[in-house]
């Protein structure tokens, strides 16, 4: 990658990642802060709580895609993120759960992922596009792993509402960094590209199918787990939620540590498919191990390490996978589709999660998660990764 490219790719991951960090920060807590709101011990209102930006999310990510074509990225972006900061203000503001829910649909409106990703597009040439997918991927799951060890810090600190606030001025940060350090590239830049592919080329393929689906059931889990995991290292591991983080950190920065080796592996040396499949076998046995005891403390954790592993190696696989798999004429639009899928798999993960606790158990969570990872290694089995030279 040359300078531009490496500075476009690395500001726009940050933007991504600010914006993730921002949705991940109350994921650890959140289900232990609404327990003192009225109504917070409705499990589907909590779980509805955390996935129900996804929802507005997936029904905004195309449009606004859409509209970064015709009006520019930087305007669609900066726009997006103020939406996002106004939600955030007013999850921070609200002191009822059902005031938390309108709050956080209000953020996911501000949809700007496949806008980001076009713009990556934009900036980098079709043999480095991999790599800045990957950057994004992988920034993507740091976000998740620093909200996990800075949240019970910051929830004993400023609580869920300073979080929301914080989130907010984070985004405001992300529309400086977009005006003044993201390069400005037209979007013409790839215009050859573009149309190197006849406009019948589908974003609907069989291998496109698969990878939508593998990031709608990476987030599912994500989210659903979140719904019970915080509860139980309280109730069941008698951790302090100020101290979570001191199971956090550990066990997310191994898996970090396990899942690069694996990355590099599968992009560098080929074996994307035996890494790809392993990691939905690794959920598969992650959901059913948390089935079967999560009560106890080193079960949990030893669960919770499994799910980092897989759940890293398919923050940086999946999205590299899209950007070579998509026919060039419409890359942009099937990252669109899959940013789609992705925030689809965060309120479904959310709210059914949530709906499962309440009306049977937190193994009944896991036991659906394991049901849907098993269905998805099913699907992953027949995944065919495109040469590296491809779009």
């Amino acid at each position: 990658m040359n300078a531009q490219e490496r500075r476009s790719s690395i500001t726009l991951a940050s933007i991504y990642g600010l914006r993730m960090l921002g949705l991940f920060l109350v994921l650890p807590v959140f289900a232990i802060y609404t327990s003192t709101l009225p109504g917070g011990g409705n499990q589907f209102l909590v779980g509805l709580a955390l996935g129900i930006y996804g929802l507005t999310q997936a029904a905004l990510q195309i449009p606004l895609g859409l509209a970064s074509d015709r009006f520019g990225r930087k305007p669609v972006m900066m726009f997006g993120l103020v939406i996002f900061a106004v939600g955030s203000f007013m999850a921070g503001t609200s002191h009822t759960l059902g005031g938390i829910i309108v709050g956080r649909a209000v953020q996911g409106a501000g949809a700007i992922s496949a806008a980001i990703s076009a713009m990556i597009a934009d900036s980098t040439r079709d043999e480095n596009r991999t790599k800045a997918m990957a950057i994004v991927g992988m920034t993507i799951g740091m976000s998740f792993i620093v909200s996990l060890i800075a949240a019970p810090l910051l929830y004993h600190l400023i609580g869920v509402p300073g979080m929301f606030i914080l989130t907010g001025v984070l985004a405001v940060l992300a529309i400086a960094v977009i005006k003044w350090v993201v390069p400005d590239m037209p979007m013409t830049t790839h215009a050859k590209e573009r149309h190197a592919s006849a406009p019948r080329d589908s974003v609907f393929t069989a291998a496109l199918l698969r990878l939508h689906f593998s990031i709608f059931v990476v987030n599912f889990t994500q989210v659903a787990m979140f719904v019970v995991v915080p509860v139980a290292l309280v109730q069941n591991a008698g951790i302090a939620v100020q101290q979570h983080w001191m199971v956090y950190l550990p066990v997310t920065l191994g898996s970090f540590l396990v899942a690069v080796p694996g990355i590099i592996w599968a992009e560098s040396r080929g074996h994307m498919r035996p890494v790809f499949i392993g990691a939905v076998a690794l959920m598969t046995l992650t959901m059913l191990g948390f089935a079967f005891d999560y009560t106890r403390p080193v079960p949990l954790i030893a669960a919770l390490f499994s799910f980092f592993v897989a759940f890293n190696l398919m923050e940086a696989l999946i999205p590299s996978l899209v950007s070579r798999t998509a026919p060039p004429a419409r890359k942009g639009l099937a990252l669109g589709i899959y940013n789609t899928a992705q925030s689809l798999g965060l309120f479904a993960g959310g709210a059914l999660g949530g709906w499962i606790a309440k009306a049977w158990s937190g193994e009944g969570v896991f036991l659906a998660c394991a049901a849907l990872s098993l269905v998805w290694l099913f699907v992953a089995w027949s995944i065919q990764p495109p040469p590296k030279s491809a779009h």
